[in-house]
């Protein structure tokens, strides 16, 4: 019987699951050793089943192209990624740390901007920033807490450590994908899941829900809604799942109406009803036509007002996206010792800032070894992987780059971890990232694991959904009950 480990090779990367092509990691030696009992129709048989429960379930996404919106299932690998508790411990008081510090520096931007004045950062980085909304200044939300959803990219690189990618700090996705792969897969080894000892992640809506509800305007029972563009949105699956979860209204921008006392209100059959607190699935400049784009028909009339009042919370709150910008994120570290006074418990990918002329030469220089990433895209559109793309591409990307140096950061070209993935039958590694969800408001928490994406094309870099990649379930272990 031939095995589905056969020729599974490891020098590629640091893989998460293996120490060798024969040798599973200690975390992973339970899973190892079924997936090795298990013949191959039967682990054919377990693929089949989670594609028909991702059917079954109606769990799509979106794809953006030429030719309209195209939905599709979630592409789903049945085999998981795992961390160690004790590993996870770290990275947990590592986001933490990450985002109260972000939310120290946002809050500092639309007010006294110390950290300019301190020349931590220059202030044209901020002033030029699309995401810095002058309509912001002198707000402060509740808790001192802009950004109260945050999505964090991290990779691990050969060399065992697990790295920074970037904060998604704006309007962050794929939480309900975490939770949704997760029921997949006691669906897929219910047997499996009950011998090893994993930290759940199913009270992530109830902690979203007492996150939202600690930042309301008022006390008690809080209305809360879940604003979404529509159905043509790439991740209104989740906007949909989330607001089921959490027995909350999800509305869109028609559904509200901002009255002359400067409160919202959401529109029932039974007639007007008072909103507190809206979770935005809408980036900034579709929130508010009064104040942003005019031509805006996804948002509210008069939010920016009520917001303004105190008399509804957002989340997250307009202008948190300053610190979205991927060359702020060059300077996260100093932000930690600077607010925290502390020094970075997980560390930035060394980047090279565009703007900055030493740091122009060396990518200039080196380009076709660096990954050159936008300041302000996201799900991998608009980058250059240097080592993966052709000498013509790699030229016009210069005069790109030469055209807006402030838009552009460049990065080593990580040999991202990999981890086992089942292709046509066999095991082949993949290389993988990985999203945990940090919530902030009154409280700080961090969901035992995230979204692990893994890029399904071989020897690809690009983990994104919509670039063709594809997720898997994350399990965090504790060892120590195993």
């Amino acid at each position: 019987m031939k095995s589905i480990w056969e020729n599974y090779k490891t020098d590629v990367a640091y893989d998460e699951l293996m120490y060798s092509e024969f040798q599973p990691r200690p975390m992973s030696h339970s899973l190892c050793q079924y997936l090795n009992s298990l013949k191959k129709e039967d682990i054919d048989k377990r693929k089949i089943a989670a594609e028909l429960a991702i059917m079954e379930m109606g769990i799509t996404f979106t794809v953006y192209t030429d030719e309209g919106n195209i939905d599709r299932a979630w592409p789903f690998d049945i085999i998981p990624r795992i961390i160690d508790s004790k590993e996870w411990n770290v990275i947990e008081k590592g986001l933490k740390q990450r985002l109260t510090a972000l939310n120290h520096f946002i809050s500092d931007v639309y007010g006294e901007q110390q950290f300019i004045k301190d020349g931590k950062i220059p202030s044209e980085t901020i002033n030029s920033s699309k995401n810095f909304r002058k309509e912001c200044v002198g707000m402060k939300p509740k808790h001192n807490v802009w950004a109260n959803i945050c999505g964090t990219d991290l990779v691990r690189d050969k060399d065992g450590i697990m790295y920074v990618l970037e904060d998604n700090l704006r309007v962050p996705s794929g939480v309900s994908y975490m939770l949704e792969n997760r029921v997949i897969t006691k669906r897929v080894f219910p047997e499996l899941l009950q011998d090893i000892n994993i930290l759940p992640i199913d009270d992530y809506p109830a902690q979203l829900q007492d996150m939202l509800s600690s930042i309301a305007p008022v006390e008690g029972n809080p209305q809360i809604v879940v604003l979404t563009p529509g159905i043509y949105n790439s991740a209104y699956f989740e906007h949909a799942y989330l607001a089921q979860q959490m027995g909350a209204q999800l509305v869109e921008g028609s559904d509200l109406v901002v009255k002359a006392d400067n409160c919202v209100y959401m529109r029932t059959i039974e007639g007007l009803e008072k909103v507190d607190v809206i979770y935005r699935r809408i980036d900034d400049d579709f929130l508010d036509p009064e104040v942003f784009r005019k031509d805006s028909a996804l948002g509210v009339p008069g939010l920016m007002r009520a917001w303004k009042a105190g008399n509804v919370a957002l989340a997250n709150a307009p202008g948190a996206g300053v610190a979205d910008d991927k060359v702020v994120y060059a300077y996260v570290p100093e932000m930690i010792r600077y607010y925290l006074n502390e020094e970075p418990i997980l560390p930035n990918v060394p980047t090279y800032l565009c703007s900055n002329k030493d740091h122009f030469d060396y990518v200039m220089e080196h380009l076709a070894e660096l990954v050159v990433k936008p300041a302000n895209e996201s799900g991998g559109y608009g980058m250059l992987v240097g080592p993966h793309s052709t000498a013509k591409e790699v030229e016009a990307f210069r005069k790109v780059i030469q055209a807006d140096p402030r838009n552009y950061i460049g990065q080593p070209t990580l040999a991202i971890s990999t981890a086992p993935t089942l292709c046509k039958g066999k095991l082949e590694p993949r290389h993988i990232d990985l999203r945990p969800f940090i919530l902030q408001g009154e409280k700080t928490f961090v969901t035992a694991g995230g979204l692990t994406r893994v890029a399904l094309k071989k020897g690809s870099l690009v983990v994104n959904s919509s670039q063709g990649g594809g997720s898997k379930d994350t399990w965090i272990i504790n060892m120590e009950n195993s």
